[in-house]
């Protein structure tokens, strides 16, 4: 076979080379060569704008006004939204908001309280 390692962020046997970059083409990851990697760098820890680490049932505020889809509503910077729930996904986190109802946000969209 070839003598390309592994991606270093999921493991993959599939990655090619592109000039002198290497490409995982499962999880989109890009790195050179001469490039040495921790995967401890790349663990399923979802964390908000500033980097702190979130959980299930933390309370966050968000940090951008956010359009609702399908809706005129918006929900407005410094809304407080308690109890959240993680999940796998592009919107990463599972809340109710009041006024609004379920949704899902992402979780660069929002800060620790």
């Amino acid at each position: 076979m070839s003598d390309l390692p592994d991606c270093p962020k999921c493991d993959s046997d599939y990655v090619y080379q592109d000039d002198h970059i290497l490409i995982c083409p499962e999880c989109s990851y890009e790195w050179t060569a001469d490039t040495t990697t921790d995967k401890s760098e790349y663990s399923d820890e979802i964390r908000d704008a500033n980097g702190n680490i979130l959980q299930d049932g933390d309370t966050v505020t968000v940090i951008k006004d956010l359009k609702v889809k399908g809706s005129s509503l918006v929900v407005k910077v410094g809304t407080k939204v308690k109890n959240i729930r993680l999940v796998d996904g592009d919107h990463d986190i599972d809340c109710k908001i009041d006024g609004i109802g379920a949704m899902k946000l992402k979780s660069q969209f929002v800060k620790k309280v």
